[in-house]
């Protein structure tokens, strides 16, 4: 068990660190008699803790008490937890000297402190950590730290803290049972046809890209021989398109069915032909309003259920206006049947409040926090996340979206290129588990793009990786069967339960008990399914 000491406006960030790091805790008060105690207040009270970690950026009144030196304070820095870099957000100290394993990048100086007083070990670190998860989960992190998972690493150095001083740890680590990690594979369907599209910007930069276009992309590699044949004829072919005397080549759903075969994706539509909704300065820009209308397309979406895929809904004003969310929300339910959706927003519109707009609005959850330009940790996790301002809806983080990878104006990489950066996001989800999310756009495997090739190949990256697939609503109900879950302690017991009412074909939750001296990997497992318990000793 951990104590938290803490200020209570704190309360909402700690409550949700140990919703990510699931293992026994509780808030201090004057009874606790627990190993470990965190603190983030200026004075350590009485207590039976084995380790003390104290946080903050700023001297306390700790520092003063105990004779700790300090010698700077920045903001911004960027700092090591034992072998790992991670960027810190606020305040971050740099101490007078101890070996403490977490150091400054830039100087070398230590960033925590180590003080052993009367068998308690106290390590004092340079910045605040529910400050720190607060950041990550409100604001994100800039593109330029996006492959740096940082809040899975803030929990990964405390629990090998924990573990360094033999002190036994319980956790329901996010690794559904059977597999590694869970992989969301979804669509973000903003076209759907090419015949909705004459003489607009749409219908040019296809021509463009398809001819001039594929001949640089073949000098640069990122095109084949091939795949520049198959844009020329598209092109050519294109007037026959508009005649409806050739099938529409961005119509692809039966490639994306043939791609995915043994495994369910999840495919966002935009509710409304024609609205742009307003960007974040009130303006509408055009290219941004759909051309298709939901209505003409029923069959393609009773297709995609009928094989078990999920439709969401791909938001245009639902970032800032509950009304106009809940109108966008019922028009895709009538066309699905479905009571509910989730909600991923076009062009990845969002705000601070935008969470909160997205629960009053009705949806399930968001899956919106993530890069255009880039692929990574928008908020440090792969981990579905509970925002500060909302009480039901979760955040479904997006890691990997293929138009970061390919386009000219962001990573601009060739297919082989585009492999390697991915590969040590999905390193990360089988170290850290959590969901690894892909957007893979509706018409990526259709000419000029003809990206198919490189999105089978990160399926079975996946797959060999021990994934589980699943859809992006099915993704947040596992992660809600794990925020479920209850840890009861009684005495030198602690039991482990999942309250009845989710999902039984959802895969059931580990318990990974770290004991002193263990072998092998440092634990034991066991599975949790829904509606039974577990007792350990504590």
């Amino acid at each position: 068990m951990i104590t938290v000491l803490a200020e209570e406006g704190q309360y909402p960030a700690v409550k949700e660190f140990f919703e990510l790091f699931k293992t026994p805790w509780e808030f201090f008060h004057s009874q606790s008699k627990c190993p470990v105690l965190i603190c983030t207040v200026n004075q350590i009270p009485a207590n039976s803790a084995r380790v003390v970690v104290v946080y903050g950026g700023q001297e306390n009144s700790f520092d003063r008490a105990n004779g700790v030196q300090i010698r700077s304070r920045r903001s911004g820095a960027m700092v090591w937890l034992g072998e790992n870099r991670i960027p810190i957000y606020g305040d971050c100290l740099a101490f007078g000297a101890s070996e403490s394993g977490v150091t400054h990048e830039s100087t070398g100086e230590p960033a925590a402190v180590t003080i052993a007083s009367e068998g308690t070990t106290i390590i004092r670190v340079g910045f605040d950590l529910f400050q720190e998860v607060r950041h990550l989960l409100t604001h994100g992190q800039p593109p330029a730290y996006a492959a740096i998972p940082a809040l899975e690493l803030h929990i990964a150095w405390l629990r090998a803290l924990i573990l360094k001083h033999s002190i036994s740890l319980v956790e329901i680590p996010p690794i559904p049972d059977g597999h590694n990690f869970i992989a969301c594979m979804t669509h973000d369907m903003d076209h759907i046809g090419i015949r909705n599209h004459k003489f607009d910007h749409t219908m040019f930069g296809f021509l463009f890209r398809a001819t001039a276009g594929s001949i640089m992309d073949l000098w640069r590699g990122k095109k084949t021989w091939r795949q520049a044949v198959i844009n020329w004829f598209a092109a050519f072919k294109l007037p026959l398109v508009y005649l409806g005397l050739a099938r529409d080549f961005w119509s692809q759903s039966d490639r994306y069915l043939e791609i995915e075969k043994g495994f369910n994706s999840t495919f966002f539509v935009i509710p409304k032909k024609g609205e742009p909704g307003l960007d974040s300065k009130g303006n509408r820009p055009r290219r941004r309003a759909a051309s298709y209308d939901v209505a003409d397309h029923l069959g393609l979406f009773r297709e995609f259920q009928s094989a078990g895929d999920e439709i969401g809904v791909h938001g245009i004003d639902a970032w800032r206006d509950s009304a106009a969310g809940r109108q966008e929300q019922e028009i895709i339910c009538r066309l699905t049947g479905a009571g509910e959706a989730g909600v991923r927003m076009h062009w990845l519109y969002f705000s601070e409040q935008s969470p909160a707009v997205l629960e009053s609005a009705g949806f399930s959850y968001d899956s919106t926090v993530g890069y255009n330009q880039t692929i990574g940790y928008r908020a440090g996790t792969g981990q579905v996340f509970k925002p500060a301002t909302t009480e039901k809806l979760l955040e479904l983080p997006m890691q990997v979206m293929d138009t970061a990878l390919f386009y000219p104006n962001y990573l601009n990489l060739t297919p082989a290129r585009a492999q390697d950066a991915i590969r040590p996001i999905v390193a990360n989800a089988v170290r850290f588990g959590g969901a690894l999310t892909v957007n893979w756009h509706d018409r990526s495997v259709a000419p000029e793009r003809l990206w198919d090739t490189s999105y089978a190949q990160l399926i079975e990256q996946l797959r060999t990786s021990g994934a589980c697939f699943l859809t992006a609503g099915r993704t947040v109900s596992w992660f809600r069967k794990r925020r479920a879950a209850v840890f009861e302690q009684n005495g030198n017991t602690v039991k482990i339960r999942i309250p009845g009412g989710h999902d039984p074909n959802l895969p059931g939750l580990r318990i990974r008990t770290y004991s002193p001296g263990a072998k092998g990997e440092g634990y034991s497992e066991t599975t949790l399914t829904d509606g039974s318990e577990i007792r350990l000793a504590a």
